[in-house]
């Protein structure tokens, strides 16, 4: 390795490119900075080398920026706080959870369940959670409001331990970890998911990158919170529990700049730098502790290193020469992790007898003593300190880097080994040696009763250890983790005159579906009781959706205010922030959005302040691009709106390939908490959005933990006014008859949604007038509820064969009507495929099936074959084959229309911005 490359891991590497012309002055500096550190302390110290490195600024003295420090704990000795709690206490408790974590996962290894399980991460960081719990985590009776925890998803054995120990959670449930629907009543889900533990998780965190995004916008909605003035957030921190692997996910280190920029110092990561991934070390050939003290310290953050245990602090302060801080510094972690899996004796070989001065610090001490330095991940006190001090920190968010072992006290089988994430199973003698290393009060009989059911243990009630730990969680404020499942407050929601503008249409004018939803939208903000709930969320197109109006009025999120002039101040829509700004505006990142989404859309639950996060976005960017956070937000029971903007594969007319979405609707049909429509009309949406208002926050439905996601277009078309006596209950459920035929004639039933409800119109008319087709329109809002609701039909039967089978809705709207019935869309030919199970009679598809390209709308859609025309055409072939009008009317149409020649198409306009 080269020596630049080499420094670059330890230090930043202040002086090795530099040549030292007087080593005996500059052991004089080192000397008396020495004294000082002795004489004054290292507060003192700290201050004297800040000091100078601000003059050396100021005579252009160039300095190079220290980005990593030492590889030593960030905290001195002499700066650490006395350890407030009973550690004895806590460490008698933590064993009895380390033991319970464990035999958990062991027990669900019976050859009869064998579901799986994770025991080594929780063992591994069993000392950080429960200094936090006991002394940090503030449950949701604290006065101050009760932090965020979000936990390590592999370490979810150990929260259901803590539980089992408080009382939270009996022998029997803990015996059905793993097994949700066969232990039904009793069940515990693997992971931290919500949806499956709706009381007691609050945050999934197992899809692993998304617990840190999600921490750094919940620490953002709790200012957002009190900056807006809806809830006193200030005493409320976030905690979220990170693997040194989990690092490497883009997302995990893709919004780290927003934690800085907005000064979010409510919020503390907390990095279980184990030194391994799921399969082997993070960095074997480097540091992963240095290389995150780079990254976050260059971003932004207040950076603790918490590397060593107390028992090293008298070998550090004896290290006169730096040898030993030099063997640290340059030990990559593949061998620090071969150490721990190894004995005391090879680390006094391999570790300390690198140098004769290392090895003579370690002589007077014992192979157990050596194997027993623990690293600072272990050290109640070295924790504490780290977390008193994260807490306590002004204007910076805070990680803590805390070094551990994986697997740490299971044994030599589990500790630091490769495999240790896989494994599950503990064998007779490795449950001797743990019990053993534990103290648990558990006979050798009761262990070799039954290998697979060795008993939990939990103290009396009357036990000092019970009765601490009770006290420390109700003077935190209650038992971490906790969910409420609903809000305590109701919400006043808006009346029928709010939703008049969407009633209404656009005249004499025209008006894409995009606009429509956002003049309704300004309507719901204006509401005096409600508007004040809804939080846009929209990455950077406001203008391209026609919401810059909302900037001079609602303004823009933004906790430090504008403090530059404005280069559109003269503008009526110019750009305005302010911290009490109503748009969240997360720049050109629609990961940060979702989580923005996620954030606001379970504050009903974290914080009992509902509001109504409102997600506009470049609909191709959407499901395509966050899919899995989007899952994420349905196991949190999020509820929102997502709006698809600029929606279709043939709308965006210049934009191409990337940017044509012919398929979100299948994506979105794949996530059971995604309720999707795709209306034509804008009285369409004002109903759309009533019903989801009141489904997801009216308090009467059963299940109201659900996302609406709409798809809107952004092509001006004439939008009708809505008609007397429309079908409500239609539009709601997926379908609504919207133009019945008005001639005689052989029939055909015409279904199409959002942009192509005018080409399906069009059709309808040239049918009648050039080819004496009677054609009734419907549109369809919503392809995927009226396919979810078939399926349900299928899956009732299978439920209670006794029931007569329910007839789907999509089914009893089409079942009396003649004729073929043919749909088309701006979609691929699988979103209206769906239905093909349900529609009865003869159905056929039209689609943008492939990928988009960039072009005119109405060549576009002629080239998919999914305009007025080619409407026309396989209405007029399946007459045909149907025998009721000549065999070549097809054909004649067909060269009637030059269907092939995309210079032919003639549906759509050239409106709207892209």
């Amino acid at each position: 390795m080269a020596v630049e490359e080499h420094i670059s891991q330890i230090r930043s590497g202040l002086t090795y490119q530099l040549s030292d012309r007087d080593p005996e002055e500059t052991q004089e500096w080192m000397d008396s900075f020495d004294s000082l550190v002795e004489t004054q302390g290292t507060e003192r110290a700290q201050f004297i080398i800040r000091s100078l490195l601000q003059r050396a600024g100021a005579k252009s003295v160039g300095v190079p920026h220290v980005t990593t420090t030492d590889y030593v704990n960030t905290i001195p000795v002499d700066q650490e706080p006395e350890f407030p709690g009973d550690e004895a206490i806590e460490r008698r408790y933590r064993a009895f959870m380390r033991w319970n974590a464990a035999i958990m996962v062991h027990r669900a290894q019976n050859p009869n369940i064998g579901v799986g399980g994770h025991i080594s991460t929780y063992a591994g960081a069993a000392t950080l959670y429960e200094v936090g719990f006991n002394h940090f985590f503030r449950g949701k009776d604290h006065p101050g409001g009760g932090d965020q925890v979000f936990f390590q998803g592999h370490a979810s054995p150990g929260m259901y331990a803590r539980a089992f120990l408080e009382g939270r959670l009996s022998e029997e449930d803990m015996d059905g970890f793993r097994q949700e629907k066969s232990k039904e009543g009793h069940a515990l889900p693997s992971y931290p998911h919500p949806r499956s533990l709706p009381d007691f998780w609050e945050f999934p965190t197992v899809s692993m990158g998304i617990g840190p995004a999600n921490a750094i916008y919940q620490a953002q909605l709790n200012r957002y919170l009190h900056n807006r003035g809806i809830k006193d957030t200030s005493d409320q921190q976030v905690w979220a529990f990170l693997g040194d692997g989990e690092m490497d996910e883009p997302e995990s280190r893709g919004f780290l700049q927003l934690a800085a920029n907005e000064k979010l110092d409510n919020l503390n990561f907390v990095i279980n730098c184990n030194l391994q991934r799921l399969d082997g070390p993070v960095r074997g050939n480097g540091k992963i502790m240095q290389e995150l003290e780079a990254f976050f310290r260059g971003a932004g953050w207040n950076v603790i290193k918490v590397a060593w245990g107390r028992e090293w602090d008298a070998l550090l302060e004896a290290d006169k020469t730096n040898a030993l801080v030099d063997i640290m510094n340059q030990t990559p972690d593949g061998d620090y992790q071969t150490y721990k899996a190894e004995s005391g004796a090879f680390v006094r070989e391999h570790f300390f007898g690198q140098r004769p001065e290392t090895k003579e610090l370690v002589a007077d001490m014992t192979d157990d003593e050596i194997w027993n330095l623990k690293r600072g991940g272990h050290d109640y006190h070295k924790v504490y300190a780290a977390y008193k001090a994260a807490v306590e920190f002004k204007g910076k968010p805070t990680v803590i880097l805390a070094k551990t072992v994986k697997g740490y006290g299971l044994g030599s089988h589990f500790e630091a080994r490769n495999a240790t994430h896989q494994m599950k199973k503990l064998t007779m003698e490795d449950l001797k040696k743990f019990r053993d290393h534990l103290r648990i009060p558990i006979t050798d009989e009761q262990l070799e009763a039954d290998l697979y059911t060795p008993p939990y243990y939990r103290p009396a009630e009357d036990s000092a250890e019970y009765k601490y730990m009770m006290e420390r969680r109700a003077a935190l404020g209650g038992s971490v983790p906790t969910r409420r499942q609903e809000t305590s407050k109701k919400l006043a929601l808006p009346g029928e005159k709010t939703y008049a503008i969407a009633k209404r249409g656009s005249g004499k004018q025209q008006a894409a579906t995009t606009m429509a939803f956002v003049r309704l939208l300004k309507d719901l903000m204006r509401d005096k009781e409600f508007g004040h709930r809804i939080v846009p969320i929209v990455p950077d197109e406001s203008r391209t959706f026609g919401m810059d109006s909302f900037f001079p009025t609602a303004k823009i999120y933004n906790p430090g205010g504008q403090n530059y002039l404005s280069v559109d101040r003269d503008l009526v829509l110019a750009y305005k922030e302010s911290p009490q700004g109503q748009l969240i505006h997360p720049g050109i990142n629609e990961a940060g959005a979702v989580a923005a989404f996620t954030a606001v859309g379970t504050s009903y639950s974290t914080h009992d302040e509902p509001l109504i996060p409102i997600y506009v976005f470049y609909s191709m960017f959407g499901f395509q691009r966050t899919g899995d956070q989007f899952w994420a937000a349905g196991d949190q029971m999020t509820r929102g709106f997502i709006i698809g903007a600029t929606a279709g594969r043939t709308t965006l007319t210049g934009e191409g390939l990337q940017h044509a979405d012919g398929h979100s609707p299948i994506l979105a049909s794949t996530n059971p908490s995604v309720i999707t429509y795709d209306p034509a009309y804008g009285y369409e949406i004002g109903h759309i959005m009533r019903s989801g208002l009141e489904r997801m926050y009216g308090g009467t439905h059963a299940d109201p933990n659900v996302m609406y996601y709409l798809t809107v277009y952004n092509e001006p078309i004439s939008q009708p006014a809505e008609p007397e006596n429309v079908d409500v209950e239609g539009i709601i459920k997926g379908i609504h008859l919207l133009k019945e035929a008005t001639t005689d004639g052989p029939r055909a039933q015409l279904l199409a949604s959002g942009v192509a409800v005018p080409w399906a119109l069009e059709a309808q008319s040239i049918l009648a007038e050039e080819w004496g087709v009677s054609a009734d329109v419907w549109s369809v809002t919503s392809w995927n509820e009226l396919a979810r609701d078939g399926q349900r039909a299928d899956a009732e039967v299978l439920v209670d064969p006794s029931k007569p089978r329910r007839t789907p809705y999509v089914t009893s709207k089409l079942e009396s009507t003649p004729g073929p019935v043919i749909a088309t869309t701006d979609y691929m030919r699988a979103v209206p495929e769906q239905l093909r199970p349900y529609v009865p009679g003869e159905f056929h598809t039209l689609g943008a099936d492939g990928f988009g390209f960039s072009d005119t709308r109405a060549a576009a859609r002629r080239f998919f074959k999914i305009d007025a025309h080619s409407l026309v055409v396989q209405t007029l072939q399946s007459l045909v084959e149907r025998g009721e009008i000549p065999a070549d009317t097809a054909v004649k149409a067909h060269a009637k229309y030059d269907l092939n020649n995309p210079n032919a198409g003639k549906s759509g306009n050239a409106g709207g911005d892209a």
